[in-house]
């Protein structure tokens, strides 16, 4: 028992240092300067000596602000309407009759939608907006978004739904509810905590989107990942500046976190244990 107890916290210690170790690098990386940034250089004050100059050029960034602030305007409001679509069309998909295995089908296009590869869906969007004149708004970003991330909510709603019994509602009938009564007096609160982990990852994956950020926008527009992705160019890659808008631009989603951590834990394990 000793020997799996050491082996299970050998496990863990190789996986938090697998997982923290790009957030170290990153962090070293925006210490150095460029005469650092290659060779066996990975301790500070041991094999370099660090400098604030990176994190001196990040807040002389004009565009820092701005692109922070369309970040979170298109990651609230995507995340918002996403999840807005998803609960009513997760509980029609959980309590609608449907014929033969055609529920089990409309789950299997909402996976293939989500799964679908943003380059694929590029072209098309950048058509569709410049024909309805939002292309480089953030009106186009927060619709698009919310498109790509929606069939996600509607899985994950739909699923939980059907994990609540339908006997709640109908003994409400009886009692005279309607079915939107019943739906937003009863199941909605016991599916809020689904509701937020949707909402959750909704604003996690638009936050995170960079591809179509950067080719649906240029300059009224712009996000984060755009702005990390600028960092690259035909002089190369400037690594301290990429380092230090990646190490920014993680503080609001950690922040977040922090604050919806019980919510994911129990949205995420709903359904999970049945009696």
């Amino acid at each position: 028992m000793a020997v799996i107890n050491s082996l299970v916290w050998v496990a863990i210690a190789l996986g938090a240092i697998w997982t923290l170790f790009p957030f170290y690098w990153a962090a070293v990386t925006s210490l150095k300067r460029r005469g650092d940034l290659f060779g066996n250089k990975w301790m500070p004050f041991v094999s370099f000596d660090p400098s604030l100059d990176a994190w001196r050029s990040l807040f002389g960034v004009p565009q820092l602000g701005t692109a922070m602030w369309h970040s979170m305007v298109v990651s609230v409001a995507a995340a918002t309407l996403a999840t807005a679509i998803s609960v009513p069309a997760g509980y029609a998909i959980a309590r609608c009759p449907f014929p033969g295995r055609m529920r089990i089908g409309t789950m299997f296009a909402f996976m293939a939608l989500r799964l679908m590869p943003p380059v694929a869906l590029a072209t098309p969007y950048l058509l569709l907006t410049l024909q309805l004149g939002i292309r480089d708004t953030l009106l186009g970003l927060v619709l698009i978004n919310s498109t790509i991330n929606a069939p996600l909510a509607i899985i994950i709603l739909s699923g939980v739904f059907l994990d609540v019994p339908g006997q709640l509602e109908e003994a409400s009938w009886v009692d005279g509810s309607t079915r939107f009564g019943s739906f937003a007096k009863i199941l909605l609160p016991l599916v809020a905590p689904a509701v937020a982990v949707s909402w959750i990852l909704c604003f996690a994956f638009t936050w995170n989107e960079a591809m179509l950020a950067s080719a649906l926008s240029f300059t009224d527009a712009r996000t984060m990942p755009e702005l990390i992705i600028a960092t690259g160019g035909g002089g190369g890659v400037n690594f301290q500046a990429a380092s230090t808008r990646s190490l920014t631009v993680m503080i609001f989603p950690l922040i977040a976190s922090l604050f919806t951590q019980r919510y994911l834990v129990r949205g995420l394990s709903l359904g999970a244990v049945k009696g």
